[in-house]
């Protein structure tokens, strides 16, 4: 008899993001005719850099001759992407991180998802809420939750609320947890959190010996001089986090797929015996275990968006979903709408009219504006009320979406 991880039973019929697209088909099906403009997943519309394709034509042909050919590549990722990153998303920032610190991955949702796996059962996670519903999912899969009560929150998880009240800022708890997950820029809400208010999660987690783990990947649309792009900013913060990147929403790898993690030497966990053990020594032997590295070709292409014209064209990519956020959040104000984020983030957390239910409000943005965006419920009780909209789309179609909204929710 084989039988099943039961914890996976414990979460919900289906993952957010499969009900949104099984209510699309449905739809569809039923409207063959219908222009469904899509601003619900975050995925990128535009081409990846030029000089991106360049570096990955490139190593394809290097692929292709005996004497350049690749096999096999470090688990941890080549040094040539490891040592640009660190030179130019750390050290240029007066930022503490070296090379042999970063491991390069196949993406961030893969690594926020993979490192739970080096952490003990009995730990206690800390997860605001609303909350991207991999760093939830992925623990309840562990076995490290209790199971779905009748509010919505998972037994043995403390949540942490982030309502309008408190900026969509989570507050440090009032008890002892071991396990941290934040995310600034946030997504859901496309808000971020300060330098002092990290500072003071900083000091919890080093009073608590609590690693927090920090999810950056959308760093580079940071517009505001005074909000952290990376954790390691904060004094103390390489005694207690690990931070997660992404090139997915930077210069449009959600296709090809890099990211990588950063685990400072100095950061330990706990053993039974209560002995100090370095988690950087733990991830690499779960990556040379379960994982054969980021393809080369992918890794010359990351490494391009280093130079002087890929930054240039990164930073146009990033202004030009910037520009969409903009002309979002714009339009929902025009009507009347509540809204929050777009400005350090491509997500716009609009608040639903007259406390429509977000589900409710999704099928009327579907069905009458035959527009998709994401229900704030489907990331956590907290987002109840809210709804999610991103600046991922095409100029156009960000357009006509929001004339489109307008139309049916004028107020």
């Amino acid at each position: 008899m084989a039988y099943i991880n039961d914890n996976y039973q414990k979460l919900p019929g289906s993952y957010l993001f499969s009900e949104i697209a099984k209510r699309i088909k449905t739809y569809q099906t039923q409207n063959p005719a219908a222009k469904i403009i899509r601003l619900g997943i975050g995925d990128v519309t535009q081409p990846l850099p030029k000089v991106c394709i360049d570096a990955m034509k490139h190593a394809v042909d290097e692929m292709g001759d005996v004497k350049t050919f690749r096999g096999y590549g470090p688990e941890q990722g080549y040094e040539f992407l490891r040592e640009k990153i660190a030179d130019y998303n750390y050290k240029q920032r007066g930022i503490n991180v070296e090379a042999d610190e970063i491991f390069i991955s196949d993406g961030s949702k893969c690594d926020c998802g993979n490192i739970q796996e080096i952490f003990g059962l009995n730990n206690k996670i800390a997860i605001a809420d609303p909350v991207y519903p991999v760093y939830l999912d992925t623990n309840v899969m562990a076995g490290r939750t209790g199971d779905l009560q009748a509010d919505g929150h998972f037994e043995g998880v403390v949540y942490l609320p982030c309502t309008a009240e408190n900026n969509f800022a989570p507050a440090i708890p009032n008890e002892h947890v071991d396990m941290i997950y934040l995310c600034s820029p946030n997504n859901p809400t496309g808000t971020t959190i300060s330098k002092s208010d990290l500072k003071r999660w900083v000091d919890y987690a080093k009073a608590n010996d609590a690693i927090i783990l920090y999810d950056a990947a959308y760093a580079a649309y940071i517009t505001e001089d005074d909000v952290p792009r990376s954790i390691y900013e904060v004094e103390g913060a390489r005694d207690c986090a690990i931070e997660f990147r992404s090139f997915s929403k930077t210069a449009g790898f959600t296709g090809t797929r890099c990211g990588y993690v950063v685990i400072p030497r100095e950061l330990t966990g706990k053993n039974k015996n209560g002995d100090d053990v370095p988690l950087k020594n733990l991830w690499l032997r779960r990556q040379t275990t379960k994982f054969n590295g980021t393809a080369y070709i992918v890794q010359r292409g990351a490494e391009a968006i280093y130079s002087e014209d890929g930054q240039n064209q990164v930073h146009g990519l990033v202004n030009y979903y910037m520009e969409n956020a903009k002309i979002i959040r714009d339009g929902l104000k025009d009507i009347g709408l509540t809204a929050y984020g777009g400005v350090n983030a491509p997500y716009i957390w609009l608040q639903t009219p007259k406390d429509m239910p977000s589900w409710t409000f999704f099928d009327k943005l579907l069905n009458e504006a035959n527009v998709v965006g994401t229900p704030g419920a489907g990331f956590g009780p907290c987002g109840e009320g809210y709804f999610r909209l991103t600046a991922f789309g095409d100029r156009s179609n960000t357009i006509e979406a929001m004339e489109r909204i307008k139309m049916q929710l004028q107020l």
